[in-house]
């Protein structure tokens, strides 16, 4: 029987993703996001990291020498591109869907992240029950999302309180879970690839998290560190400090 869920792949966007992203990441990956991320999994040699969501690799090309190494995404095409790029000969990549249970043929992990993907996945509570499977006792789940509570498509926006010499976030929606249809060239309206975004409250994750069999072990919230110019500087620069643009959560397996 067919699976019913949606084809959340960037299969047909990998080609504009893959450039984006380039070797380095893109500027929040290499300023913000992989630094974080980093430091809160403290991978050592000999530990062992599995990469969920993992696209074309960016993450596996930052980590330590001797860490050992499997990236998992649905797309081929991404992982193709992850394969050709890898820097290490015992970097593993395979397609899976991550929508689905998977269970994996290798020695239990010690670590495992989900970086910048978890809001593109559909079936979370299926992620979350792959990493605890995979991850030894007292394993590391590392999660780096797009801030749940600032950052919703649609439904987030930027505006200017001119008495109050304020730029204030505006939020439409928060609570109720969203699907919502992102175009990757949206000056080519219908014609554009289509990707996936899931909003959901920060709550969602928690319980996610509690019924998979994960204990929280610390939240960070991380801002840009971009500084604005000309007559708008102080305004942007302020709004930058308060909004957070990447929630982080480090879980544990219990």
């Amino acid at each position: 029987m067919k699976d019913s869920h949606t084809d959340t792949s960037w299969e047909s966007s990998s080609d504009w993703y893959d450039k984006t992203v380039g070797a380095q990441g893109h500027y929040y990956h290499r300023q913000v996001v992989l630094p974080g991320t980093l430091k809160l999994l403290g991978l050592k040699a000999k530990d062992a990291l599995l990469d969920l969501a993992c696209g074309q690799g960016i993450l596996a090309r930052q980590i330590p020498k001797g860490v050992s190494y499997l990236g998992v995404d649905a797309s081929r095409s991404l992982i193709q591109s992850a394969k050709n790029a890898k820097v290490h000969p015992s970097h593993a990549f395979a397609v899976y869907d991550l929508n689905l249970p998977v269970t994996l043929d290798h020695p239990p992990f010690t670590h495992a992240a989900c970086i910048l993907a978890l809001q593109n996945i559909e079936s979370p509570a299926a992620l979350f029950q792959t990493a605890f499977q995979a991850l030894k006792s007292q394993g590391t789940l590392v999660l780096v999302i797009n801030h749940p509570c600032f950052r919703i498509p649609r439904q987030s926006h930027w505006g200017i309180d001119p008495q109050k010499k304020l730029q204030y976030r505006r939020l439409d929606l928060y609570m109720s879970a969203l699907k919502i249809p992102i175009q990757t060239h949206p000056s080519q309206q219908k014609e554009s690839p289509t990707t996936w975004s899931f909003h959901r409250p920060l709550s969602a994750y928690s319980k996610l998290l509690k019924d998979a069999g994960f204990k929280i072990s610390a939240i960070e919230e991380w801002c840009s560190d971009k500084k604005s110019t000309g007559k708008m500087a102080s305004l942007e620069n302020r709004s930058r400090q308060e909004f957070p643009l990447f929630l982080a959560i480090a879980a544990e397996k219990v």
